[in-house]
């Protein structure tokens, strides 16, 4: 019998998999879908040879995360990193570049170049007590508590109406906005101002990585590592309850709390049984995947360049969009994440064509195809764009939610990104990832520090089962030859 099961193959459960199995224990790890990852999956679109990723395709957290860091992920799989981490275009043939190097950035923005120095020259400087931070248990004090103060008051400007005031034109607001809401949040808030902050210092720092061959090189990497060290990863099996699992010491569960109420159901305690029922998922996404016969026509060049284009015109523009989804209703021009992976990683598509990776947000549940919405705002910035569209495909959010049982309502952030749904993820504890369930441990993005690809749940749970179940200390993660 083995002394650890996993449910749940994706990202965080991958990642306390390779570090129970680094602790020279025996691993299992149940996969529902037919290959494990969940949201680092890359699989083919539509036609043979071109490659997208079904779910994240460019990774501002994993140079940043401890887990990836300590994993040596950099080592095991090849990353490319653009020179330009994002961009957000404008009307007229403006854009404005996120460059790694943010003195090229604040030389690009006009009369707000010294103003956007300002604001994140200080997090750039101490991104390794911001990421600390970020990336650990809220509730405790914090390592570098100076990085803290100068986080949390940058994040009470950009959250509040004070947002605008150090600025006086467009590209500076715009380039922070697009950063912004990847919170899927109403505009501007302090979660998503947060989050804002930390993906633009580390554009700023290590950039957003794209992984070669598509995000399900990073799964495969820890899928290697894990039966490397013994443990094994089974795909094709849905575990229906707890009862179903071997009789394991301890138990991880990549889940999102409802997945956590039917594995455990009869087994919590009624107060936090009622805490998960009353648990609160976010706003959705539907995703357009498209093959084009050759790059993006951007009205602004430079945006060729870029790894990820936030496309949605002004700050207000972009706010407007995310207040009308925050009100049930889809936007007519709405928020959209793009990126061309195709153009840093040439396997993706045969040679004249190109991948292009898009979502924008909308409603829970939502089952209204956006693929029109998309390309209007594509052709808005990229005249020509409609004629490239060899074909796409459309992802509905309730499509999401069906994907992966996780992304309640197509809520891939698994719960709302607001300031309660970030100290209360899935409960206020100091160690959420402990359920009262003796040997069972939450281990999925329902947890801290939330959505992303870090591992950090993952590691989070695993370091609390080793040490409570086992008497065991973290292992080493570091690559082996």
């Amino acid at each position: 019998m083995p002394d650890v099961a996993v449910v749940g193959a994706g990202p965080n459960g991958l990642a306390a998999a390779v570090i129970m199995a680094r602790a020279g224990l025996s691993v299992h790890v149940y996969e529902a879908a037919p290959t494990p990852g969940g949201g680092l999956r890359t699989l083919e679109l539509i036609e043979p040879g071109h490659v997208y990723d079904v779910c994240s395709a460019v990774h501002p957290m994993v140079l940043a995360s401890p887990f990836f860091r300590q994993f040596e992920l950099a080592r095991r799989i090849r990353l490319e990193i653009p020179d330009i981490s994002y961009g957000s275009p404008l009307d007229g043939g403006r854009a404005a570049l996120a460059y790694r190097s943010l003195d090229r950035t604040a030389d690009g923005l006009g009369r707000d170049g010294g103003a956007y120095r300002r604001l994140m020259a200080p997090l750039v400087r101490r991104v390794e007590g911001i990421t600390a931070l970020t990336l650990n248990q809220l509730l405790r004090i914090p390592d570098d508590p100076l990085a803290a103060a100068v986080f949390g008051f940058r994040t009470l400007e950009q959250g509040s109406p004070l947002w605008g005031l150090r600025f006086r034109e467009e590209l500076a607001p715009a380039l922070l906005t697009g950063a912004a809401a990847h919170a899927v949040s109403p505009l501007p808030a302090l979660a998503a101002a947060g989050a804002g902050l930390m993906l633009g210092t580390l554009g700023h720092v290590g950039g957003w990585p794209i992984p070669v061959g598509g995000s399900a090189a990073i799964a495969a990497a820890m899928v290697a590592d894990i039966r490397a060290h013994g443990g094994v990863v089974e795909t094709g099996t849905r575990i229906g309850s707890l009862a179903e699992l071997p009789p394991v010491r301890a138990t991880l569960l990549d889940v999102a709390p409802p997945g956590l109420l039917r594995l455990a159901a009869g087994q919590l305690p009624s107060r936090y049984r009622r805490t998960l029922e009353s648990y609160r998922f976010g706003n959705a996404a539907c995703k357009v995947d498209f093959i084009l016969s050759g790059p993006v026509p951007w009205t602004a060049p430079e945006l060729a360049d870029a790894g990820t284009v936030h496309v949605g015109g002004t700050r207000a523009e972009t706010a407007e969009a995310e207040h009308l989804v925050a009100t049930g209703r889809h936007p007519e021009r709405p928020y959209v994440l793009v990126s061309q992976p195709s153009r840093f990683d040439a396997g993706r598509a045969p040679s004249g064509r190109h991948i292009l990776w898009s979502y924008c947000h909308v409603p829970a549940g939502s089952t209204v195809d956006m693929g029109e919405a998309v390309i209007a705002q594509l052709e808005r910035f990229a005249p020509g764009f409609r004629d490239m569209v060899v074909s796409f495909k459309v992802t509905t959010a309730a499509g999401l939610a069906e994907y992966n049982e996780n992304y309640v309502g197509g809520d891939f952030s698994a719960g709302l990104m607001d300031l309660r749904g970030i100290l209360q993820r899935p409960v206020l504890s100091p160690v959420p990832w402990r359920t009262p369930v003796p040997g069972v441990y939450l281990c999925s993005s329902s947890t801290p520090p939330g959505p992303g690809v870090t591992g950090m749940p993952g590691l989070h749970a695993a370091k609390y089962a080793l040490k409570d179940i086992f008497g065991l200390p973290l292992p080493g993660l570091g690559w082996q030859a």
